[in-house]
């Protein structure tokens, strides 16, 4: 699944298209920078509220698909050209981590 198609199947607002093309593999849940960064896997879509430069750079780092603000959380504008320039797509949900983790889970065939 692409990350076009997975916001498209969440109903996802895109805020930086970035690389909409990019494959998505799988997902991770986290909001602690530190312990991302350590565990994010390449390829996934990351689930987060933190909409900040650093989260961006993490996900750089660490070759995440996109970036996935759950919960409506703001994308501070900093963020928002730096995700332009890396072409990672930041897409925005109202619905909280759990859910969408479910819901990513189960796009992706994930689910049990």
């Amino acid at each position: 699944m692409t990350v076009r198609e997975l916001a498209e199947q969440l109903g996802a607002e895109v805020l930086v298209e970035g690389d909409l093309s990019r494959e998505v593999k799988t997902g991770y849940a986290g909001d602690l920078l530190s312990w991302v960064m350590a565990r994010l896997p390449e390829s996934a879509v990351w689930m987060t509220v933190m909409g900040n430069l650093n989260a961006v750079a993490v996900c750089s780092l660490k070759d995440g698909a996109c970036i996935l603000l759950t919960e409506d959380a703001p994308l501070d504008e900093n963020a928002k050209q730096r995700a332009e320039v890396e072409e990672i797509p930041v897409l925005r949900v109202t619905e909280g981590s759990y859910r969408t983790s479910l819901r990513v889970a189960a796009l992706l065939g994930e689910m049990p």
